[in-house]
């Protein structure tokens, strides 16, 4: 902790940081900044709350670079057991009702599962093949909330901070990571951003690949199929640029190609262990060029992967991936790859439930990101603490004697013993 209360700035912040992010690991339901300082110092509550409400709502340190420091100091434990193999992006929403903080707006929350009164957050996460850390957060602004003066104004939103997409959000943070000099790893995303062209085409011009969810509506051009070449020359004006398509010359949608292949292509891969059994389905994958538009363009697109996913249960395809993995990778590594966006479902979930990210309670835009920033570091000290440990030791592989319990020790779950006097 010594290490990122100096990232905090003046001398003064460093104890109250050291506090929240204790309070933060504490046991208690709520991590806001009232029941911390009431589990921190029941004595002296008001003062307390008065230091971490000062901390993280009103005091202008640094999100990234606190975030940097972070990264310093965990990404070396992670690599102990293995490379960072994936950069993953994602999204996830806080329900929130009102309409005066920061962020809120009718739109989809993936917590709940639908449209809902929520603030939604973009992040990017490094992994290695056991373990990961958000490096990167930052709050989506709706259109409404970026334009109106008023609002911005009363959640101090800084002056710099325009409308963005969440894919413009997710490019622009991996950018940074890309100019910070991180280890690369193939970037992972689901089809709400793997399905924007400008996205992909953002990854490849970084010289990253990728491996992202799509919908079953893509077009892409057949493994030696693609556009027309562009018209021959007239005798006069320019010479024509751009490709072409024909009436009976056209891309096909991704189910199209998926249900016409033959059933000997798709293959049975296992790609982990899940709990109490082996996540295993059938795919395929096959070398395609995406059609988006490149009736736009005077050079097709390059040919990559068409990973699809068709459970042996289900009547149709189910899952569809483009990845710019080398042409040589193996079905199983492409399918493992695609699937290991699984890892940061652990990040949220604790970051959630036992460290309180979507707890915070105030209106403005530092103080939703300073508190997950903080968040994020008392999760980094807990991914440090599980990377001393071996990943077989972590899942319990190991045989530790446990014969003789601590006095204080309970099973999860079991009942508290009576108190004594």
């Amino acid at each position: 902790m010594q290490g990122l209360a100096s990232a905090a700035g003046h001398e003064d912040r460093q104890i109250p940081l050291k506090n929240y992010c204790k309070g933060l690991l504490l046991p208690g339901e709520r991590k806001s900044i009232e029941p911390i300082a009431a589990r921190l110092d029941p004595v002296h509550t008001q003062p307390m709350r008065q230091s971490l409400h000062h901390l993280v709502a009103k005091a202008p340190w640094s999100d990234e670079a606190m975030l940097d420091r972070v990264r310093e100091q965990v990404l070396p434990a992670m690599r102990k057991h293995g490379p960072i193999v994936a950069w993953i992006v994602d999204d996830t929403g806080f329900p929130k009702k009102g309409k005066h903080s920061v962020g809120v707006t009718r739109q989809y929350c993936g917590q709940v599962g639908k449209q809902d009164n929520c603030r939604v957050a973009v992040s990017l996460s490094v992994a290695t093949s056991s373990s990961s850390l958000p490096v990167a957060y930052r709050l989506y602004l709706p259109k409404e909330w970026a334009e109106d003066a008023g609002r911005r104004e009363k959640a101090e939103v800084p002056e710099e901070i325009e409308f963005q997409t969440k894919p413009e959000i997710a490019l622009e943070q991996i950018r940074q990571a890309v100019a910070a000099g991180l280890e690369k790893g193939t970037v992972l995303a689901d089809a709400a951003y793997g399905i924007n062209t400008d996205f992909r085409d953002g990854l490849t011009e970084l010289k990253l690949t990728y491996a992202v969810g799509v919908q079953s509506s893509i077009t892409v051009w057949e493994k030696g199929r693609q556009p027309l070449p562009p018209k021959p020359r007239g005798r006069i004006g320019r010479p024509p640029r751009l490709l072409r398509r024909g009436p009976e010359h056209q891309p096909v949608s991704a189910k199209q190609l998926a249900v016409g292949l033959a059933s000997e292509v798709y293959k049975e891969v296992t790609w982990r262990e899940g709990s109490g059994r082996k996540l295993k389905s059938r795919f395929a994958a096959v070398r395609v060029r995406p059609a988006h538009r490149d009736y736009w363009k005077a050079e097709a697109h390059a040919e990559e992967w068409l990973l699809i996913e068709w459970p042996r249960s289900e009547s149709e395809p189910t899952k569809y991936w483009l990845s710019t993995m080398p042409a040589a990778t193996s079905l199983t590594a492409l399918v493992k790859m695609a699937k290991h966006r699984w890892i940061i479902e652990r990040d949220y979930e604790e970051l959630k439930q036992e460290l309180g990210l979507g707890h915070f309670e105030g209106r403005n835009w530092r103080g939703f990101h300073h508190h997950a920033t903080l968040c994020i570091a008392a999760y980094g000290f807990l991914v440090s603490e599980r990377n001393r440990f071996s990943p077989s030791a972590c899942a319990g592989h190991l045989e530790f004697d446990f014969s003789e319990p601590p006095p204080d020790f309970r099973p999860r779950g079991s009942p508290r013993s009576g108190r004594t006097a």
